[in-house]
């Protein structure tokens, strides 16, 4: 199996991703719609319902099961970007189902239910852990960044940028910071433990394009001086 990601140097222009598979190789695309362009024998694409669970976490109804051999091509939307990673069994990190865009023959799916405390925040009951070998592709917004976990020295992370994290993470929400700063940031999870987390950089681009806006300086000064302004004065 071969996975091209083409970049285009337009900022404003999406991502292509060209697959091209051999015999017996498939990969089952949750975005069927993002398929442009496609060769190879007619049989090799079969949508299919998803069950309930893939239903309730993609919100989506159908899946496209790709099968060798063929070669397809996927556009992405301006903004968004396919992060490829290759599974060896070893992993234990933790997703949000609705970051994955493909996943190939071999990989397979658990769910962990999340604690009370996290469903608040995070809006969704069960993180995924994507056993065996095989290739996952993650739909992000912007650049994916990794950084290692300690045992001790905790690391902050923006809670709506994280892609995912290893099962063995404490996790407490929490801002930083002395007074002011604690006021002004969006929660963030203080994590420990071991192994890498991954985290997307492009979801603060809509706040920081909002920020730079002509919005009039009373509403720019009472976003920036009232206590959470940055988050309920719009």
């Amino acid at each position: 199996m071969n996975i091209d990601v083409q970049d285009e140097s337009d900022s404003g222009s999406g991502q292509a991703v060209a697959f091209s598979l051999g015999e017996q190789e498939e990969v089952h695309v949750l975005h069927p719609q993002q398929i442009i362009a496609y060769q190879g024998p007619a049989t090799g694409r079969a949508d299919r319902f998803m069950d309930v669970k893939g239903i309730y976490r993609k919100r989506k109804l159908i899946r496209s099961d790709m099968s060798g051999p063929c070669h397809f091509v996927a556009a992405l939307p301006p903004g968004y970007r396919i992060k490829i990673l290759q599974l060896d069994g070893k992993s234990d990190l933790l997703y949000d189902f609705k970051h994955l865009f493909f996943y190939s023959k071999g990989v397979t799916m658990d769910t962990r239910v999340l604690s009370m405390k996290n469903v608040l925040v995070t809006r969704d009951i069960v993180k995924v852990k994507f056993t065996g070998n095989g290739i996952i592709g993650i739909l992000t917004e912007g650049t994916v960044c990794e950084a290692e976990l300690h045992p001790y020295n905790p690391l902050y992370v923006d809670a709506g940028s994280i892609i995912a994290y290893p099962e063995n993470a404490k996790l407490e929400l929490t801002v930083y910071g002395n007074h002011l700063a604690s006021q002004h940031m969006s929660y963030h999870w203080k994590m420990t433990g071991h192994g890498p987390v991954l985290f997307q950089a492009g979801r603060q681009n809509r706040r920081f394009e909002r920020d730079n806006n002509d919005d009039g300086i009373i509403k720019r000064f009472l976003r920036e001086a009232v206590p959470f302004g940055g988050v309920f004065i719009k």
